[in-house]
This record gives structure tokens, C-alpha cells and sequence, in this order.
């Protein structure tokens, strides 16, 4: 077991050519029941970038996996694919596989992972374990605030207006807290997502959720049918998936918590660090 306290991105970096058309990167690090985090689908977004504080402790508990998921961070950004959730789950399969984990992994996403994650669930349900989800795309469903919501505007004004300033936008309304999102993060994050590949992968995702397959983005459907155990967590100041979008899943799962924090936007992982870190901890296990 990797001790937690050299865990770096270079020690935790993996590559895996889990399709012959697909390559993806990883990281990996601690021992135990197997949880794989999704990261979220904002411009520059990564594995690191959404979890690099959280992976040395909940490597302290688990055998952490966490996937740049296609079209992001260093692994391959194919423009040719289905609806998005399927797009990633099959490639989570597909990595699983490559790992040779064949016991139930369990998931914890934020925003596009949580869809991601909720996908791969009613999809392969003997192979997912307990999720915890952050402000979940397509399983919100907004009942009050306005849709498209202010943080998925700014997401496609930046996806057809890469500039910095747009970014910037983008990245303060995730937080509550205005100091996380510093001249360091934005100049990283503007660095990775305005690649040609990187912009060309992000319309690609966008224009999947248009197409002919579209349905199956609309996990709020089929949420049902989740039998896992399932641990919401949002924020109450989330201006991308605002708090009214929990309030159909916490209806129709029939396994269901809801966490909310107060003073927290987009990032719980983040913004209330310590307290998230313990939630889920204790959640994943309980028996």
C-alpha cells in the first residue's frame, strides 16, 4: 500500500488501453474495497483537479481509483460517441475490466460523474456498490430554478468563447467560497481546456446530450431502479445544479439520503472538506 503521505500525481499517475480506440488515465492509490471517484465536466477538469485533496484520505480507508474520464485530462478525447453517461460508464466497465475488478466498486461523482456514476449503476447494478453523489447531472431536476441554470450557461459560453475571462466566470460561480479560485487555478485549468482536443471533446459531450440518444442522459427516469444505497450531498448555494434538483431523487431512490451544506456552492469535495471526507467515509461503511 502506497503511504499517504507520498502520495503525489506523478506516484498515483496510470495509463490503460482499455479499448483498442481508447486509452485512459488514472490514479490509484491505498487498499481495500474498491471506490471510484468521477470528476466533474467543467472546462480543464481532471481526476486531480476535482479530487487531489480527497484521494490521500480516503486512500487511508479504500483502494481509490479516479479516472480522467474520456475527453479529459490526459486520457484520449474521441468526438465520435454515445449520450455522455454511456459514453463514461462503459469506460469505467471497460477499465474495470482492464484492472480485473470484479467485485461491486463503489462511486462517488461530482456533477457529470455523479451522472456518469448513476448510469453505470442501472446499467451494470452487480457491479456497483454504495454511491455518493454531488450535485448529480441529468438525476437533478430543477423544479423552481430556471433551466438552463446560470453555471451550465457559462459552461457553453466558454465551450464557443474559450477565453480566460469566460473561464474565470465559469469557475466562480462553482464556489461559495471566492478564495478557492485563485490566479494559479485558472491559468492551470484555461491551460488544459483550450487545447483544440480539449474543445473539440467538450462540444462533442455537449452535443451528445442533443442526441438521438439523448434519453438516456434523463437518469431522473429511471432512478427507480437504483437499489444501492445512496448518499446525495449538495450545496445550498449550487448556481450549476441548484438544491431543488434533489427533490425528485430523494422521492423516487428508494435507498436515499440528502446531505445539504450551507455556505457551499458546486464543490463540496472542497468547500467543506473535513466534513466530506467523514460523511462519506462513514456512509461507504456502514453495513
Amino acid at each position: 500500500m502506497t503511504q499517504t503521505a507520498e502520495l503525489t500525481y506523478e506516484s498515483t499517475s496510470r495509463f490503460a488501453q482499455v479499448t483498442p480506440s481508447l486509452k485512459l488515465h488514472y490514479h490509484e492509490a491505498g487498499s481495500g474495497p474498491t471506490i471510484v471517484l468521477l470528476h466533474g465536466g467543467g472546462p480543464g477538469a481532471s481526476a486531480w483537479s476535482n479530487f487531489a485533496r480527497n484521494i490521500p484520505v480516503l486512500a487511508q480507508h479504500f483502494h481509490v481509483i479516479a479516472p480522467d474520464q474520456p475527453g479529459y485530462g490526459k486520457s484520449d478525447k474521441p468526438i465520435d460517441h454515445p449520450q455522455y453517461f454511456v459514453h463514461s460508464s462503459e469506460a469505467l466497465l471497460a477499465l474495470l475490466d482492464h484492472l480485473e475488478i470484479t467485485d461491486r466498486v463503489h462511486l462517488l461523482g461530482n456533477s457529470l460523474g455523479g451522472g456518469a456514476s448513476v448510469r453505470f449503476a442501472l446499467d451494470h447494478p452487480t457491479r456497483a456498490g454504495k454511491l455518493v453523489l454531488m450535485g448529480p447531472g441529468g438525476l437533478s431536476t430543477n423544479l423552481f430554478a430556471p433551466d438552463p441554470t446560470e453555471g451550465v450557461k457559462l459552461l457553453s459560453k466558454f465551450t464557443y468563447e474559450p477565453t480566460r475571462d469566460n473561464l474565470e466566470k465559469f469557475l466562480r460561480i462553482m464556489v461559495f467560497d471566492q478564495s478557492l479560485v485563485t490566479d494559479e487555478l485558472i491559468d492551470e485549468r484555461f491551460a488544459l481546456a483550450s487545447s483544440p482536443e480539449s474543445l473539440a471533446a467538450m462540444r462533442a459531450m455537449g452535443k451528445s446530450f442533443a442526441g438521438a440518444d439523448f434519453e438516456k442522459g434523463m437518469l431522473w427516469r429511471d432512478a427507480y431502479k437504483l437499489r444501492q444505497p445512496v448518499l446525495l450531498i449538495w450545496g445550498r448555494e449550487d448556481r450549476v445544479n441548484p438544491l431543488d434538483g434533489a427533490l425528485v431523487a430523494t422521492k423516487v431512490i428508494p435507498r436515499v439520503q440528502l446531505h445539504v451544506f450551507g455556505g457551499c456552492g458546486h464543490w463540496a469535495q472542497l468547500e467543506k472538506f473535513d466534513e466530506f471526507n467523514r460523511l462519506t467515509v462513514d456512509f461507504l461503511g456502514e453495513k
